[in-house]
């Protein structure tokens, strides 16, 4: 009897909890971006294409993750990378799990990359392509600033996918993380960023619904990133990095063919065209 009555009260819960990612996801009258107007279905097929024809990067590419991400999402989308660019394309993944700050994310970079494509002793790696998912941006950003002692990362091209340049919605919550609260908009880390000046083309994807970097936060101040609205039963966030639309761009970006995305980046829906 008792189980009985767990799963009446639990049941109403899971319908709720059901609903409410439905909603979430089928929102009618999604807007479109008139600076990048790619439909799903279109970008799938554009990835099929891809696919078929690999051609290979103009450079090496290494994925950069997240935060939450404990070696999963940046292999998988490394493979993904892969699949449209070449089978022997130099394409790396680095994970930052148990590391607990920028300095020590950034560190681990340059080490991984030295590890895959060994420079010549110089106060640069060899140059690459990054692809930053989220914390993954920052963290290149972080890495290829100069430094007194130690070598920096010559990113030739950065690109993001829901990257919180000017911070993360989330970030302010409680947290014993230090790079959480370097995510702060505000923080000081973020400042030095901004500071520097940078050596590199940056490209910014996002979702729309991101609640927990906020979709105007994907660019650096501004200027706006790409943004396609999210799809049903997915994350805003969390979803990002596999969304068709995004890859299909940032693939024809690495292969050196036309893109789908249009200069420039228009504002998010509901903001207003000021990005400072």
């Amino acid at each position: 009897m008792k189980q009985q009555v767990t799963q009446r009260r639990v049941t109403p819960l899971v319908s709720i909890v059901v609903a409410t990612l439905m909603l979430a996801g089928c929102s009618a009258g999604q807007p479109v971006n008139p600076s990048f107007p790619l439909t799903v279905s279109e970008a799938r097929t554009a990835l099929e294409e891809m696919d078929r024809l690999p051609i290979a990067p103009a450079r090496p590419v290494v994925v950069a993750g997240g935060i939450i991400d404990p070696g999963f999402i940046a292999p998988a989308l490394a493979r993904r990378l892969q699949q449209a660019t070449a089978d022997d394309a130099p394409i790396i993944s680095v994970s930052f799990f148990g590391a607990n700050s920028f300095d020590a994310c950034r560190d681990r970079l340059i080490a991984e990359v030295e590890r895959a494509w060994p420079s010549d002793g110089g106060s640069q790696t060899i140059e690459v392509d990054v692809v930053g998912c989220s914390m993954g941006g920052l963290v290149a950003r972080h890495a290829a600033r100069p430094r007194d002692h130690g070598r920096c990362l010559a990113v030739r091209r950065l690109f993001t996918i829901a990257t919180p340049h000017r911070g993360a919605s989330l970030a302010g919550l409680p947290t014993f993380d230090q790079r959480a609260v370097d995510m702060r908009a505000g923080s000081p880390f973020l400042a030095g960023l901004e500071a520097e000046a940078a050596t590199y083309e940056l490209f910014a994807y996002t979702r729309l619904d991101d609640a927990i970097v906020g979709e105007e936060n994907a660019a650096p101040p501004g200027r706006w990133a790409w943004w396609v609205p999210n799809q049903m039963f997915e994350g805003g966030h969390l979803d990002a990095w596999r969304d068709p639309r995004i890859l299909a761009d940032l693939c024809r970006r690495l292969r050196g063919e036309p893109t789908y995305a249009t200069e420039a980046p228009a504002p998010v829906p509901g903001t207003s065209e000021e990005v400072e």
